[in-house]
């Protein structure tokens, strides 16, 4: 087993680069020979951009030992000069480093003149000229290589305190030689064109160059960060014009007036809109507002212009349905057919067992007997694939749905469906709707024609989505569409105590609690956090597995409130992965940060990767793996830098820089559990956050469940949860233009 073993001590090491092992050129991963200042070998590894052999390079890092390749230094930043004799520069430009200079051509260059061949080179290029062989074209092109090789270089080194080599690559593929004057004159660019740098490095450069308080640049970043960190992280659309000022004033240190004075410049450039929701101020940014104003500019199109079924139409054609399928509707379920059929857009919410998968599937097969096209769709592959086992209809992501890819270019994901490729389906229906986000919808809505038939299907007592946005409760509340909400749960689904118990949540009444609730429903009594820990332990490893022949692997999820905390997913990973895949000498590992990945690990995608490729035995390649896909470590390669990931027979591989984009799984969290089903859940029941113990979070793992619900921990959380209906306040106002909207 080539595994690594981390020392726990930092070193740095100066030396002279003596070769290239191997060289990512996309990303910049490095693997090099070095001999340092006592003229030792070593190994150096890590993501080390334009390192070419011959350079004098200050290298910072940490040793580690792998079983097969040895020591080698693990370089976490590093600092590089050019070499300063002739011999180090002859060994420089015969390295290959600048293309067109060869053995030969190196030495006449470095022969003619010596210690001064870099300044020729970089500043006087045309004297090269001069030396057999060389032509005016080759001049230039080989000095402004050097100018890039140069310029890399002094980004790297500028940026060594405040980033990663990797970021320093992105900066300079984006702005170039220009990049340090770019950074120095305002480094706050950084935020806006340069993906997840965080407005706290860009004040740390800010302060390194001099920049001032009140510099103008700096208080409208600050003010752009305020709004865009509330986005990503509380969900707001907007924030009230008051709020924003004081956020921002106390962020930025300085005074209220300046802050509104910087507010109307960013609204004359275009960055946001200051307009009046629910009659208070409000800023957005634009893309925000321009989201919203078109879903529901385009929903009040759809609900005018959409397929509609005539009323007289409706009752033969559900008449039909149910002799086909020897069912008969029950009067809610019959309205909201019938409901669903007369209006181009419609909206069904309802709880678990209440039937809304079996509405559904009359509504696909009625619109399909008159020769309508229907597309169904869902916010997660989980969910899109379960819309489909129930349906028995194709089912796709809303991603694959428009086409989605990911523009490396600008970093943005880009839809190939949109307004001027639209969808062709005559009828769209979308599960699982409260997952959808404000930004997610309004790419829907603009990749449907306004003659569309779209339906909505959710339960509006889930949790909010996890992007910004309420959107499905909002539609809901504003009743501007017929709506249809499912009460009456039907009989077989009265004898779970999984659906009896959801509904009893959600209406606010406390659980009878026993030890045993059920034949699908229990309740392990623990104390403590740590007996809390080993009980689910336990359960996974034995218990359950004994009991119903299920494991991690293929039946059982552990689903937490939190990521933190005694019993948070960090936690229960940390413990579940050393309890069941433990390390092992036939197992590789491969350690990133506090992490460590290792074949036979359940893992899970945290980010959509459009770019994805994934092979699968049987099927033509493929592309695409999504935030909360599940899968299995298979292998792992530290010759080829990857890790194997098989996702349910899509075997999809990562290079060791792509990491961050899995993460253990063995237990998750509610918010990322949403849209799944899962044969059995545990769900630990510990104190952490107030704003986490909610009723609506209960409700959302509880009905996570397909078979069988494990509580474990502190029944009185339980009833406390129940207790606490307090919604985390989303500023949208999504509810208030459908209101107001003529």
């Amino acid at each position: 087993m080539d595994q690594e073993i981390q020392n726990n001590y930092e070193v740095t090491i100066n030396g002279t680069i003596e070769r290239i092992v191997y060289q990512n050129d996309d990303n910049g991963y490095t693997v090099c020979k070095v001999v340092t200042e006592d003229l030792n070998d070593l190994t150096a590894v890590g993501i080390m951009p334009y390192l070419c052999a011959g350079e004098m390079v200050t290298l910072y890092g940490k040793m580690v030992v792998n079983t097969k390749y040895g020591e080698q230094l693990s370089v976490e930043s590093y600092e590089k000069t050019l070499p300063s004799t002739e011999n180090a520069i002859l060994t420089y430009l015969s390295s290959g480093s600048i293309k067109g200079i060869g053995n030969l051509l190196a030495s006449r260059i470095v022969n003619k003149y010596g210690l001064d061949t870099f300044d020729v080179i970089e500043n006087n290029p045309l004297w090269l000229c001069e030396i057999k062989g060389m032509t005016k074209k080759k001049a230039l092109d080989i000095s402004q290589q050097f100018k890039n090789q140069n310029g890399i270089r002094n980004v790297v080194s500028f940026c060594r305190d405040f980033f990663s080599p990797n970021v320093s690559m992105q900066i300079y593929s984006k702005w170039g030689t220009d990049s340090l004057d770019m950074i120095k004159q305002n480094p706050y660019i950084l935020c806006e064109e340069i993906g997840r740098i965080p407005f706290e490095k860009a004040e740390e450069i800010a302060r390194s160059v001099g920049i001032k308080k009140k510099d103008p640049n700096r208080i409208c970043a600050g003010v752009m960060y305020v709004l865009s960190y509330n986005r990503e992280q509380n969900g707001h659309v907007y924030i009230p014009y008051s709020k924003l000022i004081a956020a921002s004033a106390a962020l930025l240190e300085c005074e209220e007036e300046l802050i509104a004075t910087n507010l109307e410049s960013l609204s004359q450039n275009g960055k946001i809109v200051i307009t009046e929701v629910n009659d208070e101020k409000a800023v957005y940014e634009k893309n925000m507002y321009d989201d919203e104003k078109y879903v529901v500019e385009k929903l009040d199109l759809i609900s005018k212009y959409g397929i509609k079924v005539a009323d007289k139409d409706c009752e033969p054609l559900i008449k039909m349905v149910q002799a086909s399928n020897a069912i008969k509707y029950s009067p809610e379920q019959d309205r909201a057919i019938t409901e669903a059929l007369e209006n181009g857009v419609f909206i069904l919410t309802g709880g678990p067992g209440t039937g809304k998968t079996t509405i559904t599937k009359a509504m696909i097969s009625i619109l399909e007997s008159f020769g309508a096209t229907v597309a169904l769709c869902a916010p997660t592959g989980r969910a899109a694939k379960r819309m489909e086992e129930a349906t028995g209809f194709e089912t796709k992501t809303i991603h694959r749905l428009l086409e989605a890819q990911r523009d490396d270019l600008r970093g943005e994901t880009v839809f190939l469906r949109n307004s001027d490729n639209p969808i062709e389906e005559d009828v769209v229906i979308v599960d699982e709707s409260s997952m959808i986000d404000l930004p997610l919808l309004a790419a829907l809505l603009r990749a449907v024609k306004k003659t569309v038939k779209i339906i909505f299907i959710g339960d509006a007592n889930q949790l909010p989505p996890v992007g910004p946005g309420y959107v499905f409760k909002d539609i809901v509340k504003s009743d501007r569409y017929n709506t249809i909400e499912l009460t009456n749960i039907f009989r077989q689904s009265r004898e779970s105590m999984i659906v009896v118990n959801a509904h009893s949540i959600n209406k606010g009444e406390h659980l009878d609690i026993k030890p045993v609730h059920g034949n699908d429903f229990f309740i392990v009594n623990r104390m403590d956090d740590e007996s809390t820990m080993s009980a689910i332990v336990s359960l996974c490893e034995k218990g359950l597995k004994e009991k119903y022949n299920k494991t991690v692997y293929d039946g059982i999820q552990v689903i937490s409130p939190s990521r933190k905390g005694a019993c948070g997913t960090e936690a229960l990973c940390a413990r579940l992965q050393d309890r069941l895949n433990p390390p092992s000498q036939e197992k590789r590992e491969k350690r990133i940060l506090n992490t460590v990945f290792r074949v036979g690990d359940k893992v899970m995608q945290n980010k959509n990767n459009y770019s994805l490729e994934w092979k699968k035995e049987g099927e033509a390649d493929g592309e695409g793996v999504f935030n909360g896909d599940i899968g299995i470590i298979t292998a792992i390669s530290l010759k080829d830098e990857q890790v194997i990931v098989d996702y349910d027979g899509r075997v999809a591989k990562y290079d060791f820089s792509m990491l961050d984009e899995i993460e253990l799984a063995y237990a998750i969290t509610v918010h990322k559990s949403q849209g799944s089903e899962y044969p059995i859940i545990v769900i630990p029941l510990y104190k952490t956050s107030p704003k986490l113990l909610t009723r609506n979070l209960l409700y959302t793992a509880v009905t996570r469940a397909k078979n069988i619900v494990v509580l474990v921990g502190n029944p009185e959380i339980i009833n406390a949860m129940i207790d606490n209906n307090k919604q985390t306040k989303r500023y949208t106002g999504l509810q208030y233009l459908l209101e107001h909207y003529d």
